[in-house]
């Protein structure tokens, strides 16, 4: 597997508006979560560094979600090179891990371009305004490194921007596989 890092975009950049499908077909637009918080995540089912935190993702949608945090996640791997992917195997994932936040099908990939996404997985939070406050680690655990997988750097960020107030500006990059790009 290769390490990718996050692209580290500039702090304050303005979200990418987005409209995509999920599993089912139907639609997501970024507009219905405009004036909240919003972490959109790039993440995939295949990527080693994704399975690792994965069963602490969900947790974290579950406690963050309710407190006022909006949660999607994207998924723009080319499934035609990688089948495991595939939204079919998208919907599996989200009944495998009890994910509570949309999953989305970034086919053409459009939307991981305009957000300079670049691993698995790859996480940016928006304050309310739309603005970036934090782009980085979900936490310092690796596969294999001994960390404990406990998302702090990401909820010390989501805690931040849940008051209103900007996370801390020294943030380490997101680690993961590449996006698998057509």
């Amino acid at each position: 597997m290769a390490l990718t890092p996050s692209s580290m975009i500039p702090l304050g950049t303005e979200m990418p508006a987005f409209t995509l499908p999920d599993t089912n077909g139907g639609m997501l637009s970024s507009a219905k979560m405009a004036g909240k918080p919003l972490l959109v995540m790039f993440i995939c089912n295949h990527c080693p560094f994704v399975k690792h935190i994965a069963a602490a993702l969900s947790e974290f949608a579950e406690q963050y979600i309710p407190a006022g945090l909006a949660i999607v996640a994207i998924n723009s791997n080319d499934f035609a090179s990688h089948p495991d992917d595939s939204p079919d195997k998208m919907r599996e994932e989200i009944a495998a891990r009890g994910y509570r936040f949309p999953y989305l099908v970034d086919e053409g990939q459009e939307v991981a371009r305009a957000f300079d996404a670049a691993c698995t997985p790859d996480f940016f939070l928006f304050d309310r305004d739309g603005k970036l406050a934090y782009r980085g680690q979900f936490d310092s655990s690796r596969p294999g490194n001994g960390e404990p997988v406990d998302g702090s750097d990401l909820r010390a960020a989501a805690d931040a921007v849940l008051r209103g107030e900007q996370p801390d500006a020294d943030q380490t990059p997101s680690i993961g596989c590449n996006i698998k790009w057509k």
